[in-house]
């Protein structure tokens, strides 16, 4: 049970933009009918690389969302960070004049942010000189710009910044987030992360790196967490936002109420900046933090969302860590990785990843790893293959790993009063 010390923290709104669906509604039954959205490359010329495919966003109208003008002067990864914070506030119903500006706040992650607008901003250099660089530039380019964006937009003047640790981003952002609310800093946070790296640096610095998937064939089933046949992730984009919220301010506003955050746990490695410890013992020491920040024990959790990236050495090492905390044959924990489906959104993975996990608790069901065909004597475990599972699920983890050896776990559940 949760520590009655702390205040108590819940989910009042969701939002997403990712590749299988520009809205939550959509992306979630794309998770159970088991689709990816993998495909070949339309944001760039892809021809001298040797990986053809990512999986983009599609059909994404950032005025929707957005001042026109606004959109000018701002990354596209703040257009998603934009979009699903907005439906996600939608969700949790705030409206004006709600929340106390000063008890609200947003923390808000990326990987790389606005590296797309470096590149833009370096050609419009090269081809015209200095004087043609935009004066936008510099909040074009930073990390912070999104949750900056989203404090004058909301108007949220309480704790305010954003967190980068590779693909631990934006679980770094929903646990500090959840941090800032148990101790008193604020009743409400936005918090989450945005992903728009699918460029020339970004697609070739992966594909050099040797991370990529590189079935130019079948770009569908390139994603393949945990099988035998996983040969890298694949590129993607998008967005995820959750509204947090004090119990009490919830109810006060007759807020819906999703599900409930316990806790989570950070580590690190100190190993290698890119490669994972494949004992798996900072991922496991991360996941028994989490437990224990919660007050569960491993018999406690009935689903996890794995990182499971489909690299050869991230998803040995996660099952490693999974066996060590869960034991051999994990109990009935049931665990699948939605990579299949949305491909790796880098710093944003962690924030759509756990609002899947929401939607498994709610609907208690247990998402499908797809294009898993062929079991890994390395990774023995059981992972939801092709098919989602009706299961109870109560309590649940959402883990992420990062280069630079960062390791999150990030423990929810449902609420029951």
């Amino acid at each position: 049970m949760p520590d009655a010390s702390k205040r108590r923290v819940v989910i009042t709104g969701m939002g997403c933009v990712t590749p299988i669906g520009n809205d939550l509604e959509s992306a979630w039954k794309a998770v159970l009918d088991g689709k990816s959205g993998a495909a070949s490359i339309t944001l760039l010329d892809h021809s001298q690389f040797g990986v053809h495919f990512a999986n983009e966003v599609k059909n994404f109208d950032p005025t929707a969302h957005m001042d026109a003008k606004e959109v000018k002067h701002t990354d596209r990864f703040v257009h998603f960070a934009m979009a699903a914070s907005k439906m996600a506030a939608a969700a949790a119903g705030l409206a004006p004049g709600s929340v106390d500006p000063e008890r609200g706040g947003a923390v808000y992650a990326s990987g790389i942010g606005g590296i797309r607008s470096i590149e833009e901003q370096y050609e419009r250099f090269k081809a015209k000189g200095p004087r043609r660089i935009s004066p936008f530039t510099i909040p074009l380019l930073m990390i912070n710009d999104a949750s900056g964006q989203l404090a004058i937009d909301f108007g949220l003047k309480g704790p305010n910044y954003g967190v980068v640790s590779a693909c631990s981003s934006s679980v770094h952002a929903i646990g500090l987030a959840l941090r800032h609310i148990q101790w008193g800093e604020a009743d409400l946070m936005l918090a989450g992360g945005s992903e728009a790296g699918i460029s020339v640096l970004g697609l070739g610095a992966f594909i050099n790196m040797g991370a990529l998937s590189t079935r130019n064939d079948d770009p569908a089933a390139a994603s393949r967490p945990f099988d035998k046949d996983r040969d890298g992730f694949v590129m993607s984009e998008g967005a995820g936002t959750m509204v947090l919220e004090e119990l009490e301010h919830a109810k006060a506003r007759n807020a819906p109420i999703l599900a409930e955050i316990l806790g989570y746990g950070f580590t690190d490695d100190a190993h290698h900046i890119t490669a994972p410890d494949d004992r798996g013992e900072g991922a496991a020491r991360a996941i028994r933090l989490a437990l224990a920040n919660s007050g569960l024990t491993p018999s406690d959790i009935d689903y996890v969302n794995a990182h499971g990236t489909s690299t050869p050495l991230n998803d040995r090492t996660e099952a490693a860590a999974l066996k060590q905390v869960f034991g051999p044959d994990l109990g009935g924990t049931a665990v699948s990785s939605t990579k299949g489906h949305t491909g790796h959104l880098l710093g944003a993975a962690g924030a759509v990843e756990a609002i899947f996990t929401v939607m498994a608790i709610r609907n208690g069901v247990a998402p499908p790893t797809i294009n898993f065909h062929t079991p890994d004597p390395e990774c023995d475990i059981d992972v939801t293959p092709n098919q989602p599972r009706e299961k109870d699920i109560r309590r649940a983890l959402s883990n992420n790993l990062g280069f630079g050896g960062h390791n999150a776990s990030l423990c929810l559940a449902r609420f029951e009063g």
